[in-house]
This record gives structure tokens, sequence and C-alpha cells, in this order.
């Protein structure tokens, strides 16, 4: 009996600045996904902690640092706390829809919106038209963009105010990138919003967790992810819930895709 896909081809990052901590390089494994099973192989890569960008799953490989944990919400379980529900009815006029992975003008205003005001000057700060169309349409796996917009006036569309690259996975939503608008005087915790609102439509689908990505203690950009409850992190002994301290409030974050130009084989 064959195998239901080959085994992959591993590959390494040259190694770069670490953009969560000061002083540390990262690198990165991956390997392609294409082919007819490369959805399988995506799923079987998230378990075990990988995330894709474009047609590439990837995971930290850093020599001498395992700060990078990944984390994943057990959706059935969750809980809104106080601060999380009244988000939930404050945003809950919004008009939520799955589209296809097809980028939009709209989409992208949307994005250099949010990476002028949270992320001048990153990893994506000089991302055109083209690429955003790459990060959203060459995906192998089952894809959407989960737009949010506010509510139809006039039998009009409402405007665009948030939008999340997701990935369906067998066992749940892994959320690739989330951008929202930054400046929008009523739609304060968008960001927030987003990751709820995700882990509502896992659990109405009946699919068990939202995968948040990595995870990094002493990272304060990365401490958003613990708000959300019950939370697993990926240990040498495989998924464990843990109960890490409540973070202190700020912007949500998101961490940076990696960049296909430090890639080697």
């Amino acid at each position: 009996m064959s195998a239901p896909f080959r085994f992959p081809r591993f590959f390494v990052t040259t190694p770069s600045p670490c953009p969560y901590l000061p002083g540390k390089t990262e690198r990165k494994v991956f390997t392609e996904l294409s082919g007819p099973h490369a959805g399988e192989l995506n799923d079987a890569l998230g378990r075990i902690g990988f995330r894709r960008s474009q047609s590439v799953a990837y995971r930290p490989s850093c020599q001498g640092c395992t700060a990078c944990v990944s984390v994943r919400v057990a959706a059935s379980e969750f809980k809104p706390n106080k601060t999380q529900a009244k988000l939930l009815k404050q945003h809950g006029d919004l008009v939520v829809t799955a589209c296809k992975p097809w980028t939009t003008e709209e989409q992208f205003l949307l994005l250099r919106n949010y990476l002028s005001a949270r992320h001048p000057g990153g990893g994506m700060a000089d991302m055109d038209e083209f690429d955003f169309a790459d990060m959203v349409e060459q995906t192998p796996v089952k894809s959407f963009v989960i737009e949010y917009r506010e509510p139809t006036k006039n039998g009009r569309p409402g405007k665009l105010v948030g939008a999340c690259l997701t990935d369906q996975q067998g066992d749940g939503l892994s959320m690739i990138y989330s951008f929202f608008d930054p400046h929008h005087p009523d739609r304060q915790g968008l960001g927030t919003f987003i990751i709820l609102d995700h882990i509502r439509r896992a659990a109405m689908a009946k699919l068990p967790y939202v995968y948040l990505g990595y995870w990094v203690e002493g990272s304060a950009r990365m401490q958003y992810k613990t708000r959300f409850r019950p939370i697993e992190k990926l240990t040498a002994s495989g998924w464990q819930r843990f109960d890490p301290p409540a973070p202190q409030p700020m912007p949500a974050q998101r961490e940076p895709l990696p960049s296909k130009e430090r890639m080697i084989g």
C-alpha cells in the first residue's frame, strides 16, 4: 500500500536577525507544499508546529534557542472573559463573509493602512499589490479571506474594516495573517474580535482548534495570544495545556511571514 503523499524534502533558511528577541538570530526549516496531497501534508505539518506561507510550510529551527512555541486555542471549550464578551457585542453588527482567496484593491488599501500604522519599517512595509496577491492567492490548500464589513447601507456593502487570510485544516482554523482599520473611532479591539470570531466559527464547524502561530515568552508583541483560554502549546511530549501569566494590555500584533529571499537549498 502506497503512502498518501511522498516524504517531503526539507531545507533551511540562512540565519537572520530575530524579529522578537534582540541580539538573537533566527533560522527556519521549510518544505514545499505542492501536488494533490498538499492539504494533507499541510495538516500533518501543522500538527507538529509548522506554519504556511504561500506554497511553503515552515517552522523555526534556531541554533541554541527554542523560544518560539506553537500555540492553539481549544475552540469548543473557550469562554470569553468580560472584555472579550464586550467586544463580541460591540462588533456583533459586522457582516462577516468567507471569500475565495482572491485579492481586491479594497483589501490591499486596508492592509497598507494597517501596516503603516502598526508596522512602519517592518518586513512587509514595502509590500505592493503583486506581493499581496502572491501572499493570498498562492495557496495549495483550502484557504479563505474572511472579510469584516460594517452593516449594509442603502443596499450597498459596508466599509471593509478587517480581514484575515485563513486556512481550514482537518482539526481547526489556522490564522495566517489578519489586518484591520487601526484608526476607526468606533471599532477598537478589532484584532481581538477577529480572533474571537475565528474561535466561534471553529466551534460552530466542530473544528477543535484555532492555530495562532508562535508565542514567544519574553516578547511583548506576542503576549496577546495568551489572552485566549484554554490554550495549548506544542512541547517535546506533544500538545499540552498551559497557564501563562496574564499579558499586559497592548495592541495585537502579528508575526512577520518568512522572506523567500532568505530561503536556500
